[in-house]
């Protein structure tokens, strides 16, 4: 009773709730590996059967970019190498900028202005 007055109350007010993908395959989880009926997870969440299944749809078709690698390995490994790298020019950038400051400091010491 409580979950049809949720729904009534949505549809008065004309707004849509939002999921993020990770309650997405919870809700998903809960037919497909605790195999409650689909009828009982729209309910309890007041969704619409075919937004569920629209759901489902779409985690399979794209679930095997889960187990996707790309040439170099792991499906972060790009990122992580480009990280790598980013952090290996901004430590070379904090060098030169320590190494400037240094001759600057020497040079106002030796002009007498500091």
């Amino acid at each position: 009773m409580l979950v049809a007055q949720k729904r009534k109350e949505m549809s008065m007010n004309n707004t849509r709730r939002q999921f993020k993908p990770q309650e997405k395959v919870r809700i998903l989880r809960l037919h497909l590996l605790e195999h409650k009926p689909i009828s009982n997870v729209c309910d309890e969440y007041g969704l619409s059967p075919t937004v569920f299944y629209r759901w489902q749809k779409q985690f399979f078709e794209q679930g095997a970019v889960a187990f996707e690698r790309n040439k170099n390995g792991s499906p972060n490994r790009k990122l992580e190498k480009e990280n790598a790298r980013l952090k290996a020019r901004l430590s070379y950038k904090d060098e030169v900028i320590a190494e400037l400051a240094a001759d600057h400091v020497r040079l106002k010491k030796e002009l007498g202005l500091g």
